[in-house]
């Protein structure tokens, strides 16, 4: 019985050490990135670029506004084509968009690379999930999306920290990171392998299904507790803290 027990043991797959599970880690650790790496540097970008909190806020506002706009339209695009034809190239946008903030001096200029910035990013956070839902099932599937939301949890944590420390050397510097994200696309173009979907609809089909679901009252009580979080960890804490944070030790130093 024992030696029964250790060989099922053994033969269990470890499915963090899934390839195609660590190339979803590292799409998960890029798309995040966009709004928990810059916010730490929004007290020197309001110094230096001269421009007020409420503009500085701008810089979330259009990057989500962008990607909650698009998130479900690219989904049913995936779905019709195939997933790897909107996450290669959402990567690849969000790296180079993100990457030429670094080298941007002009609010408005900024703004524009946040808004491409943030198309890139619509995608990602959806399609991740969906395909550790065609990779993975029961069991699997449970620890899998268990994974995945750690890594996501400890991203969100560690971010700030990391675009705080580059800020430091001047506000743009946290925009560096977001170059991460074009590596992390070629592997997902060459080494990750998942199931492409057979899918005959429509997309006008697709966007109707769609359009069905929205209308279900389960559904958009979901939407909108997701919304009320999004807005409330993003809004309220990672955009204000700083800020608040900047403010309190400035009015300090002055003492």
């Amino acid at each position: 019985m024992k030696s029964g027990t250790e060989e099922k043991r053994k033969n269990k797959r470890k499915i963090y050490l899934d390839t195609n599970l660590q190339i979803i880690f590292g799409i998960t650790l890029a798309y995040i990135m966009g709004v928990t790496s810059i916010t730490p540097a929004f007290p020197k970008m309001i110094k230096e670029l001269n421009i007020s909190a409420k503009d500085v806020g701008l810089l979330i506002s259009i990057f989500s506004f962008s990607s909650i706009l698009l998130t479900s339209f690219l989904g049913v695009v995936a779905d019709r084509w195939s997933r790897k034809k909107i996450i290669f190239p959402s990567l690849m946008l969000f790296g180079i968009a993100g990457e030429l903030c670094f080298f941007v001096r002009d609010f408005k200029l900024l703004l524009i690379l946040r808004l491409i910035q943030g198309i890139g990013a619509a995608p990602l956070s959806s399609l991740t999930v969906t395909i550790i839902g065609d990779l993975y099932s029961k069991k699997e599937l449970i620890t899998a999306m268990g994974y995945n939301s750690s890594v996501r949890s400890i991203g969100s944590a560690v971010y700030p920290a990391i675009g705080g420390a580059l800020a430091m050397m001047g506000w743009h510097y946290p925009f560096i990171l977001p170059v991460i994200a074009i590596p992390i696309g070629f592997f997902v173009l060459f080494n990750l392998k998942i199931p492409e979907p057979e899918n005959e609809l429509h997309i006008r089909e697709h966007l109707n299904i769609v359009w069905k679901k929205l209308r279900d009252r389960q559904v958009v009580g979901l939407l909108v507790i997701g919304i009320i979080i999004f807005v409330m960890l993003f809004g309220s804490y990672m955009t204000c803290f700083p800020l608040l944070l900047g403010n309190s030790f400035g009015a300090l130093l002055l003492l």
